[in-house]
């Protein structure tokens, strides 16, 4: 009877954390659980340079909450890129509608990258500008043509849209991808593929089809996988990595925040 009421303790211990996030997320509106998909915004939000004006190569990795109650749990995330000089940008991302009436799941794109995403107001995740951006976009488009599940879509464990872009961060290490905890299917990895390197292409992880795993990065921090949801902590950015929240600054501590790449901007540190 005892072991009975210890693993009952044990289970209600796991459920609370696991509901917890998702109630924190919904009180302090970081996410939308209703609406209709076809009344959703997808206004601009002005984090993206106009090309008219801005002449030099760049690359985004934006990142904004999913829509309806899966916007409780976990994000989508894309890929903008623009050559130099070019008048329009090119967006690469996995839209699982295509996938599931048998079409590509890859989606290359001219639409206006930094658009709300059905309502969710996007954020950017990294930043390459000049040459550098010049240099890692061939890269890219390479690790986008590879991608080895164009056809394969599921919402959770994945493979899904932040698999895509995790995969495209290990082959472009320059982007120096830190993809927040709300990126459910970023560890996804095929069973016969367990290690690899992390998003970040800075450390090392292990997954089990993306249900378990640990990952271990000087960019990511340390971040344990329980059935896709993330807990961690990030000692350089002083924050923890929570499941549906993201990451949440450690009160009193200060940050040590890397310089967004060659734009001399501190990047933003937000629960997300």
């Amino acid at each position: 009877m005892k072991a009975l009421l210890i693993l009952a303790r044990r289970v209600s211990l796991a459920l609370v954390c696991l509901l917890l996030g998702p109630l924190l997320t919904a009180m302090l509106g970081l996410a939308n659980p209703g609406g209709d998909w076809r009344d959703a915004s997808h206004s601009k939000t002005g984090l993206a340079p106009d090309p008219r004006s801005h002449r030099e190569a760049l690359v985004q990795v934006y990142i904004a909450r999913a829509f309806s109650w899966r916007g409780l749990f976990g994000s989508h995330s894309w890929i903008a890129v623009k050559r130099r000089g070019a008048p329009r940008y090119i967006v690469y991302e996995v839209l699982g509608w295509h996938a599931r009436r048998g079409g590509d799941a890859v989606s290359t794109s001219t639409r206006w990258p930094d658009r709300e995403w059905f309502g969710s107001r996007p954020r950017v995740l990294t930043t390459l500008r000049g040459p550098l951006a010049e240099r890692a976009i061939p890269r890219i488009r390479a690790a986008v043509a590879r991608y080895p599940y164009r056809h394969r879509y599921r919402l959770w464990p994945g493979p899904n849209s932040n698999t895509f872009v995790a995969y495209v961060g290990r082959a472009v290490p320059d982007l120096d991808l830190d993809l927040p905890p709300t990126a459910i299917g970023k560890d996804y990895l095929p069973l016969e593929r367990w290690r690899t390197t992390t998003p970040s292409g800075h450390g090392w992880q292990l997954s089990l089809a993306g249900l378990a795993g640990l990952l271990v990065s000087p960019a990511e921090g340390w971040e344990v996988n329980l059935l896709g949801l993330g807990f961690g902590i990030d000692p350089g950015e002083r924050a923890l990595r929570l499941p549906a929240i993201g990451k949440l600054p450690l009160p009193g501590l200060r940050a040590r925040r890397p310089l967004a790449r060659s734009s001399g901007v501190p990047a933003p540190l937000v629960a997300e």
